[in-house]
């Protein structure tokens, strides 16, 4: 990137919900100018549709056909979708959904060749969206199936959800499974693969140099020995053993309604989570609107606010833009973040003796020669 500051694409998300409203309100403040340049995938029509039916205050969106025409340090916006989409805010539709695909379509493409640094989603509804380019059940399945990791093989492109904010970082071992259905999906192998990601993603990308992990429980008070359950004892605490054995800090596994209860939360880098709701409910209900939801194990940076489209309130002006913000902020942070770590652990041994390097070949054994055979 030739641009002084990151440039952080947003997409509008569905176009029936929240997304403006927040995206609108989070560039009132000028200042978020001055740290980055924001490009938005989106509609100028619809931007312009919900800050006048808001009353929102001006904001001055520069329209582009392209991320890489961004004036930098600026407001941006990219019209995605036609002039025809018809907004009817609170409403569930074809239309929108077609729109928010459109956006995230766009955005990803120019993540992947380098027109943009990181990327922030806003809500979408995950029903309407359902089209024969998106057949996933969110952004993160899809995120997934579309960025791959050619340039970085060592990253096998995984990816792993992550809700974090100052207090605490979530991850899930499953993400949109049936309730029904965990047990049989959990197996000691998939929690040991997403501790070693949550391990190294908390090393890269949040720069904790040696990370503790709390494992939750999948049964009320962590099976009782059996009593309530037996996954416990068959799959996780081998997982986390077998995890120790690779020199990862994980401890556990803890039932969930004490560890957050109690506030021992607090005293680790990281929480693996069963699943969905076990991890997500209690973080939502302790973080407020400065949750954010990270896709980790990518090889590009992406975020999005810990809320859903708020259908209820679309259009009434009473969507707090903090998560969206939070995950401006966050996104910069992480690619920051990862910069630093692949500098560091760069080829650390070279650097450390650049001396012995340079003699290296001067030193090395000449083959014989025949007459010295």
């Amino acid at each position: 990137m030739n641009n002084n500051k990151i440039k952080v694409g947003i997409t509008h998300g569905d176009t029936n919900g929240i997304g403006y409203e927040v995206i609108l309100k989070m560039l009132e403040d000028t200042r978020l100018a001055d740290l980055c340049t924001v490009v938005v995938y989106g509609s100028a029509k619809a931007a312009s549709f919900y800050r006048k039916a808001m009353e929102l205050p001006q904001v001055n969106l520069n329209k582009v056909d392209s991320a890489s025409e961004a004036r930098d340090g600026a407001f941006n916006i990219v019209n995605v979708v036609g002039e025809d989409l018809k907004i009817e805010p609170g409403q569930e539709s074809e239309a929108a959904g077609a729109a928010a695909f459109a956006a995230l379509e766009a955005a990803v493409t120019d993540l992947r060749e380098g027109a943009i640094d990181v990327l922030v989603t806003a809500p979408i509804d995950k029903h309407s969206i359902q089209s024969p380019g998106f057949n996933f059940p969110g952004h993160t399945e899809y995120l997934e199936a579309s960025l791959t990791n050619a340039e970085t093989p060592e990253q096998d492109s995984k990816a792993l959800m992550i809700l974090c904010n100052e207090h605490m970082r979530v991850a899930l071992a499953t993400v949109h499974t049936p309730v029904s259905k965990v047990p049989e999906a959990l197996t000691k192998e998939l929690i040991v693969d997403r501790l070693t990601r949550l391990d190294r993603s908390l090393r890269r990308d949040f720069g904790v140099q040696n990370p503790r992990i709390a494992v939750l429980s999948l049964n009320p008070h962590a099976g009782e020995k059996g009593l309530i359950g037996s996954e416990e004892n068959d799959i996780i605490a081998p997982a986390l053993e077998q995890a120790r054995d690779s020199r990862i800090l994980a401890f556990g596994p803890y039932p969930s309604d004490g560890f957050f209860g109690s506030g021992n939360f607090k005293t680790f880098d990281g929480i693996l989570a069963m699943y969905h709701d076990q991890g997500l409910t209690p973080f939502k209900a302790l973080s407020m609107d400065s949750g954010v939801n990270f896709t980790a194990g990518l090889p590009f940076v992406r975020t999005s606010p810990d809320h859903g489209t708020g259908y209820d309130i679309a259009g009434k002006g009473l969507a707090s833009p903090a998560s969206l913000r939070e995950a401006v902020y966050a996104a910069i942070d992480i690619y920051r973040n990862r910069q630093n770590y692949d500098e560091a652990y760069r080829r650390p041994l070279r650097r450390q003796h650049p001396e012995k390097e340079k003699k290296a070949p001067e030193t090395r054994a000449e083959t014989p020669k025949e007459e010295d055979k």
